[in-house]
């Protein structure tokens, strides 16, 4: 049997990957492939219940998490989702596409919120063996396209993440086109402007 293959979808809000992670999954299924569809944070009981965690914060706590403890609860929901949903579906010969991986993690707790590469990366190795996709995707739009379709989507209600101002989502789409450019062999670039069946 064949090892699975694993492909994450990277970018800021709204960009189009949970539209573009079912286009693939639909694409690679008309190929006959097991294709696993899945998110971060996210995929697994443990994980979804430290998503909601992360981006509904906790009752009575209007600071919510600091960049540090955002970062821990990350790499928990990513070590559950890979040890109990990613890996076994690799080794069983099937396709992971994942809505976001580590290098949201990266772009958002470092870039973002300022924390070392080199402290998420340990992260990563201690929760996750250090496993990375396959291919990452990073879809990227403009700012003015990602408000309107941000408009649409959520209203005037926003997660406590895609919430936060622009000069964070600045910072963690410039984190992204550092990550590309440091490893252009892992990622693709694609870009999302356009209508989600010409992306």
């Amino acid at each position: 049997m064949m090892q699975g293959r694993f492909i994450a979808l990277e970018g800021g809000e709204g960009v189009g990957k949970s539209t573009q992670a079912l286009l693939l999954a639909d694409a690679l299924r008309n190929r006959g492939l097991e294709v696993i569809v899945t998110r971060e944070p996210g995929g697994t009981p443990g994980a979804e219940a430290i998503r909601t965690l992360l981006l509904e914060g906790t009752p009575g706590d209007a600071r919510g998490w600091g960049p540090r403890a955002e970062a821990l609860l990350f790499a928990a929901a990513r070590a559950d989702h890979v040890e109990k949903l990613i890996r076994p579906a690799l080794a069983r010969g099937a396709w992971i596409i994942c809505d976001r991986f580590l290098d949201s993690s990266r772009a958002y707790q470092g870039g973002g919120s300022g924390l070392s590469d080199v402290d998420i990366m340990a992260l990563h190795g201690i929760g996750s063996e250090g496993l990375l996709p396959d291919l990452a995707i990073l879809i990227e739009v403009s700012p003015d396209i990602v408000a309107a379709r941000l408009a649409r989507r959520d209203g005037n209600r926003s997660d406590r993440i895609g919430g936060r101002d622009a000069a964070y989502h600045a910072r963690v789409a410039k984190a992204f086109n550092a990550f590309v450019k440091a490893e252009p062999r892992r990622f693709a670039r694609i870009d999302g402007s356009g209508a989600p069946e010409t992306t």
